[in-house]
């Protein structure tokens, strides 16, 4: 369940990805590695946080931050209190102290974080409202930005995103419904904006737009 996060590091490749039992937050975000990317070669690393029903969060949909300072963090989160973001051990890509922080809430659903250094920002993508309803999806990209990693990030307006905060990227137009689960990549004319939507008659497919940001370094889409 939720989407696997891949990235190279270090002469590695890093796959974080989670297992839960749907409608429930007693999840798991787990990691493997493997030096080719090839089928067959991927190790598991084991478990790198856990949520259960007692807690008050929801450990699926990771993704990995590399920052400024060579500092690992993993964002997560689906739903409940929304994104949190863990500290991790650069040598292993596994958890490092009990620190939970915080980015992003938003009561009628918030998951799928994404965030991406451009400029002297840290822009933290989120998906709101309800996915994989076909075509009646109501999925949306949303954006927040911050100086720090572990926040706070606030929207165009300046509203927290801890207080359901966020501006608005990409929403259902025309035959496009529900578009989110976004991801940010820097291609070689820009920025390119990747994500998952629904046709009218309820098919999944893959979309991407390209990225600009305004005067204000705001991103949108093309």
């Amino acid at each position: 369940m939720g989407e696997p996060d891949l990235s190279f590091r270090n002469g590695r490749y890093y796959l974080y990805y989670s297992a839960s039992t749907f409608g429930s937050n007693h999840s798991a975000i787990f990691l493997a590695t493997s030096t080719t990317g090839a089928s067959g070669s991927w190790a598991n690393q084991g478990l790198v946080v856990e949520s259960r029903t007692s807690d008050n969060f929801n450990a699926i949909d990771p993704n990995l931050l590399v920052d400024d300072q060579g500092r690992w963090w993993l964002s997560f989160g689906s739903f409940w209190t929304g994104i949190k973001l863990i500290p991790l051990d650069p040598a292993t890509g596994k958890r490092s102290g009990t620190t939970v922080h915080s980015l992003a809430s938003y009561g009628p659903g918030i998951e799928a974080p994404f965030i991406v250094k451009r400029g002297a920002w840290y822009y933290l993508y989120v998906s709101f409202d309800r996915c994989c309803q076909g075509a009646s999806s109501t999925y949306r990209v949303m954006v927040g930005r911050s100086a720090s990693p572990t926040g706070p990030y606030v929207d165009r307006a300046g509203l927290a995103m801890t207080s359901g905060g966020g501006t608005q990227v990409l929403a259902s137009h025309g035959s496009i419904h529900g578009p989110g689960h976004e991801a940010v990549l820097a291609d070689s004319d820009g920025d390119q904006l990747v994500y998952h939507y629904y046709a009218d008659n309820g098919a999944s497919l893959l979309g991407i737009n390209r990225l600009g940001y305004d005067a204000a370094g705001w991103p949108y889409v093309y």
